[in-house]
This record gives C-alpha cells, sequence and structure tokens, in this order.
C-alpha cells in the first residue's frame, strides 16, 4: 500500500469531502422543514391580507433554492463518490496486480521440491482466492472503515450539540446491526466456503469424468458415475438452499433494526418537539442521519468479517512467500560451456519422500562424448539429469561443469546451455511452432524446419493443414504420444545447446522411428556432450560410454561391446528386449 500512498491520501480527502456534501443536505432539509412550518403559520397570520401572496412568493422562493441547492450538494457528493473508488478501489486493484505478480514470480524461483510438496491446486488458490480476499480487505474493507471514521467525526459531534438523549436513543440500535452483520455474514461466508468446495468436487468429478469417458464406457461404469454425480449434485444444493435461508434472513433483520431506530427517532424527537428543545427540522435531520449511519455501521459487521479472512488468506500467502530456494548461485559465473561434465562421490535423497536415489556415483564425459544410461524404472536414471539441470542440489559429492563446480554457475545461464528432453513431455496449448521455439527468441525458420526434421515429426507437421500453426490442445492432446516426445526433441534441439539430455525420450516411439531419430542425432552430438537416459538397450548404440544403474548404484559401465561380454544387467536388458521385439 506505501507504493500507493498518495491514492489513499486522495481517497481519504475524497471521502471526507462526499461526507460534507452528504451533511449538508440533511440541514438544509432541517431549515426546509422549518421554513415550511414558520410559512404555513404565517400564511394563515396574514389570511385576507395584501401581505399573504408576498409571503407565499418568498416561502416559495426559499423552497426552491433549498430544492436546487440539495440537488447541487447530490450531484457534487456523486462526483466525490467516483473520486473516492476511482483513488481507493483502484488502488486495491493495483495492490492486487502487484501481488499475483509477485507470488508469481516467487513462484517461478522455487526449487522442484516444492512443487513436489504442494498441489497445483493449493498454488492456484493462493494466486487467486486468497489474493482476491487481501484484494478486497485493500479496498472496500479500508473504504467503508475510512468512511465510517470521517461521518462519525462529522455526525455524531454535531448530533450530540443539537440534543444528547435524542443522538444517544437513535444511535441504540445500530451497535447492535453491526454486531448482528458480523455473525451473520461469518456464517454466510462459511456457507459459501462450503459451496465453493462443493462446486469445485463437481467440477473435478466431470472433468474427471469426460476425461476418462474411454474407461468409463469400456468398463461400463456409465450408471455409477451418475449416481455418484447425483449424489454430489445433492450436496450442492443443500448447501445452496442452506446459505439462501440464511440470506432470506439477513435483509429483513437489517430492515428490522433500521425501521426500528426510526421509530425511536420520530418517538423520542417527537417528545423533544412538545418540550420545546428541537424543531421538527430537527426529527427529519436526525432521520437522514440515522440513514446515513446505518450503511456504514452496516459495512462495519462486513468488514470486520473481510478482515478475518483477508488476515488468514495473507499468512497464507506469506507462509508460500517466505519459502526460500536452495538452489542459488554461490558466485552468478557465466561462460560459455565447453561440455565437460564430471560426477565426483555424488549421493542424492529426495528431499521431500527421504527416498535415498542415488549412492556414490562417479563417472565422467568429455566435450563431444555421448553417456547412455541404462536401467529399470526407479533405478535413478531421471535424478541425475535433474542434477545435471540443477533442479536439485546434490546431498553429498559434487558435479563440475569444465572444472567447475556445478553451484557457482549462474543458474539462467547454465540452463540456457542445456537442451532438456524431460521423462514426461508437456506441451502448451499453443501453435507448434511456438511448442518448438519455446525460450528462443526469433526463430528462423530454416532452424525450426531442421529441428523437426532431426526429431524425424517433420513429415507428420506438414500433414495438418495449417502446419507449424496448427495449434495443440491443452498438453499438446491434438498430437500422439510418438509426435509429442518428438516435438519436444526439436524444442530441445532448435537450441542448439552445448549439453543436450535425453531423458526416456524414445519411449513412445516404434523402433524404426527411433533409429531414424538416433541416426540424425548422430550428427548433432557430434560437437556436443549428450546424455541418453533410457530403460532400452537400443538407445544406447550411439553412446561411448554406458552406465548401468541399479538401485541408484552404477553396477556395470563401458562400452556397448564390452558390456555384452560381461554376464550382467546389461547383457539381460538387452536379451529380453530383443527377445519381445521379435515376438513383436
Amino acid at each position: 500500500m506505501f507504493r500507493y500512498k498518495w491514492r489513499l491520501f486522495w481517497g481519504v480527502i475524497f471521502v471526507a469531502v462526499s461526507n460534507l456534501f452528504a451533511i449538508i443536505p440533511a440541514q438544509v432539509v432541517r431549515h426546509a422543514f422549518d421554513l415550511v412550518k414558520d410559512g404555513i403559520r404565517m400564511h394563515q397570520l396574514y389570511a385576507d391580507s395584501s401581505l399573504q401572496q408576498s409571503v407565499y412568493d418568498v416561502f416559495a422562493r426559499n423552497i426552491l433554492f433549498y430544492g436546487a441547492l440539495i440537488v447541487i450538494m447530490a450531484l457534487l457528493r456523486g462526483v466525490f463518490l467516483f473520486l473516492m473508488r476511482q483513488t481507493i478501489i483502484v488502488m486495491s486493484r493495483l495492490v492486487e496486480n502487484d501481488l499475483k505478480n509477485d507470488i508469481y514470480a516467487h513462484y517461478q524461483t522455487l526449487p522442484l521440491s516444492f512443487y513436489r510438496r504442494n498441489n497445483t491446486g493449493d498454488l492456484m488458490a493462493r494466486i487467486s482466492e486468497d489474493v482476491g480476499r487481501v484484494r478486497m480487505y485493500v479496498g472496500p474493507a479500508i473504504m467503508y472503515g475510512i468512511n465510517l471514521v470521517v461521518l462519525f467525526l462529522l455526525v455524531i459531534p454535531y448530533m450530540l450539540s443539537v440534543n444528547v438523549k435524542l443522538t444517544v436513543y437513535t444511535l441504540l440500535p445500530l451497535p447492535l446491526l453491526a454486531i448482528s452483520i458480523f455473525y451473520v455474514n461469518n456464517i454466510i461466508e462459511r456457507k459459501s466456503d462450503q459451496i465453493q468446495k462443493s462446486l469445485s468436487g463437481i467440477t473435478t468429478f466431470v472433468q474427471e469424468a469426460f476425461s476418462g469417458i474411454r474407461v468409463l464406457k469400456s468398463f461400463v461404469r456409465e450408471d455409477d458415475s451418475a449416481q455418484n454425480f447425483d449424489k454430489a449434485s445433492n450436496t450442492y444444493k443443500d448447501k445452496s438452499l442452506e446459505l439462501n435461508f440464511v440470506n432470506a434472513l439477513f435483509f429483513p433483520l437489517i430492515l428490522f433494526l433500521i425501521g426500528l431506530s426510526t421509530i425511536i427517532t420520530v418517538w423520542i424527537g417527537g417528545k423533544e418537539v412538545i418540550n420545546g428543545s428541537i424543531t421538527a427540522g430537527n426529527i427529519a435531520e436526525f432521520l437522514i442521519y440515522v440513514n446515513m449511519l446505518t450503511w456504514p455501521v452496516t459495512a462495519l459487521g462486513w468488514t470486520a468479517s473481510l478482515v478475518q479472512r483477508a488476515a488468514a488468506s495473507q499468512a497464507r500467502i506469506n507462509e508460500f512467500l517466505h519459502t526460500k530456494t536452495d538452489i542459488i548461485s554461490q558466485s552468478n559465473f557465466r561462460k560459455e560451456l565447453t561440455g565437460d561434465i564430471t560426477f565426483e562421490n555424488v549421493s542424492f535423497v529426495y528431499p521431500d519422500t527421504g527416498i535415498e536415489a542415488l549412492k556414490n556415483l562417479n563417472f565422467s564425459i568429455k566435450h563431444g562424448e555421448t553417456l547412455a544410461i541404462i536401467g529399470n524404472t526407479g533405478s535413478g536414471k531421471s535424478t541425475i539429469a535433474n542434477l545435471v539441470c540443477r533442479l536439485y542440489d546434490t546431498t553429498s559429492g559434487r558435479i563440475l561443469i569444465d572444472g567447475v563446480d556445478i553451484k557457482e554457475y549462474d543458474l539462467n545461464n547454465l540452463r540456457s546451455q542445456i537442451g532438456y528432453v524431460p521423462q514426461d513431455v508437456f506441451l502448451f496449448s499453443d501453435s507448434i511452432r511456438a511448442n518448438i521455439g519455446f525460450g528462443v527468441e526469433a526463430l528462423p525458420d530454416h532452424k525450426m524446419e531442421q529441428a523437426a526434421k532431426d526429431a524425424d515429426v517433420y513429415e507428420n507437421i506438414m500433414r495438418f493443414p495449417e502446419k507449424f500453426e496448427t495449434k495443440l490442445g491443452e498438453r499438446g492432446i491434438t498430437l500422439s504420444g510418438g509426435q509429442k516426445q518428438r516435438v519436444s526433441i526439436a524444442r530441445a534441439l532448435v537450441r542448439e545447446p552445448k549439453i543436450l539430455i535425453l531423458d526416456d525420450a524414445l519411449s513412445a516411439v516404434d523402433t524404426k522411428t527411433e533409429n531414424a531419430i538416433l541416426n540424425n542425432l548422430q550428427r548433432i552430438m557430434q560437437n556436443r556432450t549428450s546424455i541418453i537416459i533410457s530403460h532400452r538397450v537400443s538407445s544406447a548404440k550411439l553412446a561411448n560410454h554406458i552406465l548401468v544403474l541399479e538401485d541408484g548404484a552404477i553396477v556395470q559401465h563401458g562400452t556397448h561391446q564390452a558390456l555384452m561380454e560381461q554376464e550382467g544387467l546389461y547383457r539381460h536388458l538387452y536379451e529380453k528386449q530383443l527377445v519381445s521385439e521379435t515376438q513383436s
């Protein structure tokens, strides 16, 4: 808020001025009422006199003047109410925008371990729902709070100066109104949260049902799914009806307490008029003040609830904002990589699960060489790729690139020179062109086409009516599994990285396509360090060296020929896959 202090300052000024233009008409109404009373008396006093018409003319001019003054005051108040909202409410929107950007930017700095601990729904809720609640505090809650304070400072002292007894009795129901609104609003908010959760559950259920419609139909579970939906829908209906019942009580309660305050004002005010301590105009004036104070007092209960919810939401936001990444550069070292990689006694334990993925690994790759890492599922292959990209830091030992500890490199400088094709391919809901050129500024067409050809996906793309401009559905659903993998490979190749990592990137393609891609990669790999991670032995045939992993440890190391001559896991996997391919 300090960033927008001048908006807040002018907002307070506009609140005060707008309230002045609301108080002045009340005093004009008092004079008008008293004028009407005196006018009628004077008109009757000069009955059948030549001065009666003059009295009437003066009376009419004054009433017209008061009426015009009230209209002008109303217009001026409208102008300043507009300015009030344009300063304070706009400030809240700007704060909301800043907060969302700050949270998103902070999310981007956090390591993969953070995303493994927290689900996507929770991350999204904090950047949308929680920020929205904070905005409601920064905007409406502060605006109505300032309005209430200013109005009380301007109106209450004046009311007390007119008549203390009438002021006390008039304001008596208002604290009761504020407390009632506070409790009722809390009930409404609680039930609204329950409805939102119920609706979220229905949405998730329907999304899963439609996404998995083939499974649903193949297992003949349509009726069961419909019954579950009916149950969830009825829960949502029941909670909505409960909220509707509370809302039905909410407004009658407000109207009752406002009406009670009005009746008290007229009753006590009438007695005071009879006693001669105030005029009839004061009653009209007090009624206007009561109506002026009613909404701010009502808003007091509402804003108190907003403040509670905003405080809880800000605490949730701060929990993530105060989470700091441990993946930081120790000296922001920047250089163009050559590609020599060395693992020295590297062990790694996943911080969120405690699983020991790697155990005392020692190996090295020279610039321009290709290393294949082979092993069964869960042997720690992908963990090596994560460590080279520095998505995680080693638990013990160190990784050197070009003789420099990986922790010394500037993160952006390091990652920008690594082409990484992850095991779980992710494509954005954008064109094929945008997906291949992701992270590359002003990508020339010939480079994009060459990358697609090297990944053996060019012909597939050209068969689409819009070719490279073809829009992909959510998570690249337009493409087959193999096509998605090949587009992901093209995305890595187009960057012309110094280090290329393929993490099981050929698992969804057939043997023929795999051979075509590997033959293309043979040319690309000549001048760069390459790491091919796979559970298929056939992917390792281009490698200068092969590592065989089992339970996070290196059990075999050598060339294809040397490993085939040994009795061990590599030969066992090769023979097993050879039999499988022969049978298929």
